[in-house]
């Protein structure tokens, strides 16, 4: 009799990780970009069409993403990228959440937390109070993680996603986040 292989994911070691803020060209980010592509094109490619999730990555300038109203940053793990996220100015005080990301075999360790935490910090230490965020229909992981960590719906939870389309999400943030320590 062979035993099972162990397939829960190792836990997160927080002297192995390094946050990085980064611009959208950065070879560190690739990753990042690749494989959301994968990502959109298998979860809404018969939603949205053929290049939709091509066309959703190209959708900002590379520029709204970088200081000092944006702001993309990566988590490395030994050199590895193995999460990310970013965010743009929504308006004057409010920033929007965009390419929150966890490679797929790094799911599940609690790094999409870490992201949320890391870019909450970094949108209080650049001047934002609130936070405005979308994810799809078809992300159900996103759309509990939001809930879990303080994000409110701006939709009927109870409804079928497939009828509301985009899951828009709000959050106001304490001021007292911010101050933590980014290498680029």
């Amino acid at each position: 009799m062979t035993a099972e292989p162990d397939v829960r994911p190792h836990p997160l070691d927080p002297a192995a990780l390094e946050v990085l803020i980064l611009p959208m060209h950065d070879p560190r980010v690739r990753p990042l970009l690749d494989e959301l592509a994968v990502e959109y094109d298998t979860r809404y490619g018969d939603l949205f069409g053929s290049g939709a999730a091509a066309e959703e990555l190209n959708r900002y300038p590379a520029a709204e993403f970088e200081g000092p109203s944006g702001a993309l940053l990566i988590i490395q793990e030994r050199g590895e990228s193995i999460a990310g996220g970013a965010f743009r100015r929504y308006d004057a005080t409010t920033a929007e959440l965009k390419r929150i990301w966890t490679h797929s075999a790094h799911r599940r360790r609690g790094l999409a937390r870490l992201v949320l935490a890391e870019l909450e910090a970094l949108a209080v230490d650049r001047g934002y109070s609130s936070l405005y965020l979308t994810t799809g229909p078809r992300q159900p992981e996103a759309k509990h993680l939001y809930l879990r960590t303080g994000y409110l719906p701006q939709f009927d939870v109870d409804a079928d996603p497939e009828t509301i389309g985009a899951l828009a999400f709000t959050k106001e943030l304490d001021g007292t986040l911010g101050r933590r320590t980014h290498h680029g």
